[in-house]
């Protein structure tokens, strides 16, 4: 089943039913979940966009609330939250604003509510829909910076090590991977290996992010067939512009 938009109260709530109703007769795919881990785990590649209904036990559900925002998170995916005042001060203490799209109150406006639901959709799905970049890179300093200079234009993901990448990747959707060419342990030439050994990593492309420039160290990186490269002196509007130039080939490709 395909599903856009997860719908989460853990009562049967009349408004949370209405809402599921009111997405489907407009055509988006919609799944209505109690909080039932398991079951959010199988939408979990393909949710766009969570609608938390803010209940009186929502004190009582900090594990489901940390499990949907971990999995927003790692997908750069965002909330909507539905609930009085008190219910939302509870949550935001789980649930950072970054992550939250909007907060409405009761008494609900539906058409408000689904108006939003569609334009968000609408702007990143499909065409629209932002890329998924993973950084990979044991300098944490940097690859923050880069995080920073990517997330208004892509979803963006961070591991520190070929562990944590290949660990993102087996939970994650990626369209690039920047993968830092000299890291401790396992290095960017053999985490490159590593996903392409693997059946579901194999075809997603690799640029090699490296802080040597010269000669003999660029035919090395290039000789391993990376989709590209790029030296770390790198400033963010030839990054972003260089992003941009590689999507729009393989759009065409």
């Amino acid at each position: 089943m395909n599903v856009q938009v997860l719908v989460v109260s853990t009562t049967e709530s009349f408004l949370a039913k209405s809402l599921v109703g009111k997405l489907e007769t407009v055509g988006i795919p919609v799944a209505f979940n109690r909080g039932d881990i398991k079951e959010i785990d199988r939408y979990r590649q393909q949710v766009e966009l969570i609608i938390l209904f803010m209940n009186e036990d929502v004190a009582d559900i900090t594990d489901k609330l940390v499990y949907l925002r971990d999995m927003a998170a790692d997908l750069d995916r965002r909330f909507i939250l539905i609930g009085d005042e008190e219910q939302h001060d509870i949550v935001k203490k789980l649930i950072p604003d970054s992550l939250v799209l909007k907060w409405f109150m009761r008494p609900l406006v539906m058409d408000e509510l689904t108006g939003c639901i569609r334009s968000y959709i609408e702007e990143n799905t499909g065409e629209n829909r932002k890329k998924t970049i993973l950084i990979v890179d044991d300098d944490i300093t940097y690859m923050r910076t880069v995080y920073e200079w990517l997330k208004g234009s892509y979803h963006v993901g961070m591991a520190g090590n070929g562990v944590q990448a290949i660990s993102f990747l087996a939970r994650n959707k990626a369209d690039l991977v920047l993968l830092d060419y000299e890291m401790p342990i396992a290095n960017g030439p053999q985490v490159l290996q590593m996903l392409k050994n693997d059946s579901e990593t194999g075809q997603i492309p690799v640029m090699f992010l490296t802080g040597h420039g010269d000669r003999e160290s660029v035919l090395s990186v290039i000789s391993l067939k990376p989709a590209d490269y790029l030296l770390k002196t790198i400033d963010k509007p030839a990054l972003l512009k260089k992003l941009e130039e590689f999507f729009e080939k393989e759009k065409k490709k």
